[in-house]
């Protein structure tokens, strides 16, 4: 399975950076220039649940040639977890269910060492995030 083209050039630039504080600053500019949620969509039943910091995660679907896409839009009030955010949407949005039930993030991240240096209550909510994205997606897949 072929990762996204926005996630390939995330992990492009990522692999051009080797000091974390560069990776570091590069997340937060990627958090950075995501949408803001509107307000409707800040609600408990897009928090995700796991993370110390807030994070809400909105999924919209469409059908496409019988498939189900998920769409995905994230926010947090963490800087360093808005970067994660964006990451994961890059990865998991306009993909369908069953590749998004399919994909681990966990283990790409690892790949391109985004994981190495958080601390474990951000590596336990980015696993949180994952694994809700990933039951949506087991959920809907056809």
């Amino acid at each position: 399975m072929t990762e996204p083209a926005a996630f390939q050039d995330i992990a492009e630039n990522l692999s051009f950076l080797d000091d974390w504080e560069d990776r570091y600053r590069y997340l937060i500019e990627l958090g950075q220039a995501l949408p803001k949620l509107e307000a409707s969509e800040k609600s408990d039943a897009n928090r995700v649940h796991g993370c110390v910091s807030q994070v809400w995660l909105s999924a919209s679907t469409r059908q496409v040639d019988g498939q189900t896409i998920l769409s995905y839009r994230g926010e947090s009030d963490a800087m360093i977890v808005q970067g994660l955010v964006a990451v994961l949407l890059a990865l998991y949005s306009d993909r369908p269910a069953g590749e998004i039930a399919e994909t681990d993030a966990i283990t790409i991240f690892d790949r391109l060492g985004l994981r190495e240096h958080l601390t474990a209550q951000r590596s336990n909510g980015l696993v949180a995030m994952v694994n809700r994205i990933r039951a949506e997606g087991q959920a809907l897949r056809q």
